[in-house]
């Protein structure tokens, strides 16, 4: 390979790092995040424990996928910066919810997180709409995500 076709695939490698590094941070910053949802107040149409990190992996991928394309269309952009912040307040959730027990601040944090997915869609857009699309799924989410941290946090205080 030249040097030419082997920078977009290390670009590529270092947005699914990212993306990785948003989920790992949660991952091992808590331990027993499935006892601790397990144990809380629920509403009746929370999803099984067992169901997030299937989405999530999805989720991820699509994530890092969407990133790179962008970048492949503008290099380091202006768009990028949205899709920065959105990883961070990604991976802050976790350790709130689940390691602080801060459910009204991550509540925050995913309101916050929620604008920042839809700031980086409406950038992304103007650059490569299937970027755009590819974070839809992951808006929607967020958006159920959303509605069940404050359902639990309003049930568990």
């Amino acid at each position: 390979m030249t040097t030419h076709a082997v920078r977009p695939l290390a670009v590529g490698a270092g947005f699914g790092a990212a993306a990785a590094t948003a989920a790992l941070i949660g991952v091992l910053a808590v331990t027993d995040t499935s006892s601790q949802y397990a144990g809380l107040e629920q509403p009746a149409w929370a999803p099984p424990s067992w169901l997030f990190g299937p989405v999530w992996t999805v989720l991820y991928v699509t994530i890092a996928v969407s990133g790179w394309l962008v970048w492949r269309r503008t290099g380091w952009s202006w768009q990028l910066v949205p899709y920065g912040v959105q990883l961070v307040l990604n991976a802050l959730w976790t350790p709130l919810f689940f390691g602080a027990g801060l459910r009204g601040t991550a509540l925050v944090d995913i309101v916050l997180l929620w604008l920042a997915i839809g700031t980086t869609i409406w950038a992304f857009r103007l650059v490569r709409p299937a970027a755009a699309w590819l974070l839809l799924p992951y808006w929607l989410w967020t958006t159920f995500a959303t509605a069940l941290n404050a359902a639990i946090w309003a049930m568990n205080r």
